[in-house]
């Protein structure tokens, strides 16, 4: 007896000393081989995006997660007690006692998830009219998309080359358009089609919305954080037609005095690349690339 019991209290320390270090070593690995910090680590797969309105997705989709996870939690500590707790052992001969009717209970499983639904659907709804929310813009880009590309107009009646027409950038099969727009400055986009339904989206505003023919125009406003300058890709997503994946430009958050100096120039006349020279910025896209149209034979592959 004296043996038996020394043996079993080891055993049973070494097997769960061997699950520990197993479950440290599993977490450990988990975190080395992501590659992940703190801030991307507790993000739950959800980007950070560069706006403010991004932000607060961000915000609604970190407590949504870290609400389901507690929800699932508790469903699962339930599931393994009653298959603990409430086992088949050889001594058994019968079913455990069957509960049925507890009010209690029946009120608990009604109350909760209800309250649960009520409150993510509260803080969605204020996201959601905080997203969607339209104020008095510091700074309005008409966006007019094509098959296959875009046409970025900038409002105002001071906007106007030469000519007399408002500035403005447009894209061709041998250009990606350039949008330039500031940073920590209310932008909104008026959005129009010339033909079929788009979808006007910058992955990284974590935000898209489609693009209708006819008298439908839809808006949105954002306002991209300071530090956040630089070139981001923008794609057309909603299947179009035939280059439909080609459909892309290019959004290029400069500074506010940046943005100025280059609505000088186009007003000037000059074009766009010329007018991102003239404000130190690379003269054409640089994260995506122009589709080629050739479909000739001497173009094909070998």
């Amino acid at each position: 007896m004296a043996r038996g019991s020394k043996v079993r209290p080891t055993r049973t320390l070494g097997r769960k000393g061997r699950l520990a270090a197993v479950a440290v070593t599993a977490v450990t690995a988990l975190a080395v081989l992501s590659g992940c910090d703190i801030d991307h680590a507790f993000s739950f797969g959800w980007p950070q995006g560069i706006t403010q309105q991004a932000h607060r997705m961000h915000s609604l989709w970190v407590g949504s997660t870290i609400a389901a996870l507690a929800v699932g939690i508790v469903v699962w500590g339930l599931i393994f007690w009653c298959i603990i707790r409430y086992r088949k052992r050889a001594t058994d001969t019968e079913l455990p006692v069957q509960t049925r009717y507890n009010l209690p209970i029946e009120l608990i499983y009604t109350v909760v998830p209800f309250l649960v639904i009520a409150v993510l659907f509260y803080y969605t709804a204020i996201t959601q009219t905080y997203v969607d929310k339209i104020t008095k813009a510091d700074v309005t880009v008409d966006v007019t998309a094509f098959k296959w590309n875009w046409q970025f107009t900038y409002e105002g009646t001071e906007n106007v080359d030469p000519s007399g027409q408002q500035v403005t950038t447009v894209g061709d099969s041998d250009y990606i358009p350039v949008l330039v727009v500031p940073t920590g400055e209310k932008i909104l986009f008026v959005e129009h089609s010339q033909d079929v339904i788009h979808s006007f989206w910058v992955p990284e505003l974590l935000f898209k919305r489609d693009v209708f023919p006819g008298d439908v125009i839809n808006k949105f406003e954002v306002t991209i954080n300071p530090g956040a300058e630089g070139p981001y890709v923008g794609r057309c997503a909603e299947l179009c037609g035939t280059y439909h994946s080609q459909m892309n430009f290019e959004l290029m958050a400069v500074t506010p005095a940046e943005y100025e100096q280059f609505l000088v120039h186009k007003r000037a006349g000059e074009s766009t690349p010329q007018a991102l020279v003239a404000i130190g910025k690379p003269p054409y896209a640089t994260v995506t690339q122009p589709y080629n149209t050739d479909r000739t034979s001497d173009n094909s592959v070998p």
